[in-house]
């Protein structure tokens, strides 16, 4: 298998432990968290390291003081969500020893594993680690097609890509949920997480999918936020404005790995990718999270705009007082629309980068540019700064 650095994520962790002993790397199952850690090992004069999925490990830390009072240096405890009791030692431990540092890995969100913000408050930094991006890989089809997971982009074929992707599925539906705590019936997550693949790129009705799996709302919105909290789905929140339009307050969901998604729609191949129904939608959220990602945007920060007059721009981030707004259209040739000249307006918007396949780069008027998803990640205009 071919490796790929992923050294960033280096300077980030060296960034995080200069600011607090514990930084934590969350980020969904096999995306790479664990063989970073390995390599940022490598990196320091003092290391050990936990696995809490190894039997013999997490038999040792049913006395975590017995393991760790005397080691000095970096430690690191991997999938750290097995036992969510270690965090009040770890607050114990760091603070009476300021030199030790630790690294956790976790796959599973603070909004599921809530005692890292209880507990650790003011000791512990986060790094969300994803799966790879374009950045890191730069085959943008395969990437589209197989997800950034590193072991399905990896893979000789798509068909061996395919068959890793199903299996990852029903491992995490098996044992991984039932790992974080979670009695939930497989077959019933397995159907409702299905049935998201036709909400995908649009606004999310609770009430409806509810209706169609015979359970109440209260019930899908627990299943959607144990998705999002380890790291399947991403919730993008409406944004508001004082305007006298009615506006759209539902969230839209998208699957952060289009591979995953392909699965779930039963897609292995490009060609049934590109002539699929869903291709539009798929293209639409691999899109949007290649540009969160590579403008490092927070959960928080990550919006969209609908009126019930159907006026909307799908992605607008919110940073530092500025706002960047992008529309995604899977076509060649994307024409001016009237949503497009009432955002501007209404959102007070310097301009709008239209999104596409490819390469393209070229106005459609002095405030809406054209750009292939590759060209802008590779240089990206800052004036449609608000």
């Amino acid at each position: 298998m071919v490796y790929v650095a992923r050294d960033s994520y280096i300077d980030q962790i060296e960034s995080s432990f200069s600011i607090t002993p514990i930084c934590a790397i969350l980020g969904p199952r096999q995306c790479g968290k664990t063989t970073l850690a390995k390599q940022y090992k490598k990196l320091v004069p003092i290391a050990q390291m936990f696995d809490l999925e190894d039997p013999d490990d997490l038999q040792a830390f049913a006395n975590p003081k017995l393991v760790l009072e005397n080691l000095q240096g970096l430690i690191i405890i991997d999938e750290i969500q097995r036992i969510p009791d270690l965090f009040p030692y770890l607050r114990t431990l760091v603070d009476r020893r300021p030199m030790l540092k630790l690294l956790i890995l976790g796959s599973a969100g603070p909004q599921i594993i809530r005692q890292f913000s209880e507990t650790l408050a003011g000791r512990i930094t986060h790094i969300e680690m994803t799966p790879f991006s374009n950045l890191e890989v730069y085959n943008i089809d395969t990437l589209w097609l197989r997800g950034g997971f590193p072991k399905s982009y990896l893979a000789n074929t798509d068909n061996e890509s395919f068959r890793w992707r199903h299996a990852f599925i029903r491992t995490f539906l098996e044992k991984d949920i039932a790992s974080l705590g979670f009695n939930l019936n497989p077959q019933r997550l397995r159907r409702f997480w299905m049935m998201l693949c036709d909400y995908h790129a649009n606004i999310f009705n609770a009430s409806e999918l509810g209706r169609s799996l015979d359970i109440d709302k209260k019930t899908v919105i627990h299943y959607l936020d144990i998705l999002s909290g380890t790291f399947m789905i991403r919730q993008l929140q409406p944004w508001f404005v004082n305007i006298t339009k009615r506006q759209v307050k539902s969230y839209k969901i998208y699957f952060r790995d289009s591979g995953l998604f392909h699965s779930l729609i039963n897609i292995n191949h490009h060609t049934a990718l590109t002539t699929s129904s869903k291709a539009g939608n798929s293209w639409e959220g691999f899109a949007i999270e290649e540009i969160i990602r590579f403008h490092k945007a927070e959960p928080e920060d990550c919006f969209f705009w609908a009126t019930q007059s159907g006026a909307e721009i799908d992605l607008l981030i919110v940073q530092h007082s500025r706002k960047l707004a992008f529309e995604f259209k899977y076509t060649s040739s994307p024409k001016i629309t009237k949503s497009m000249l009432s955002a501007i307006e209404n959102l007070d918007l310097y301009s709008i980068i239209v999104i596409v396949p490819g390469t393209a780069d070229y106005p459609l008027s002095d405030s809406i540019l054209v750009k292939g998803l590759k060209t802008y990640l590779s240089n990206p205009q800052p004036t449609h700064l608000a």
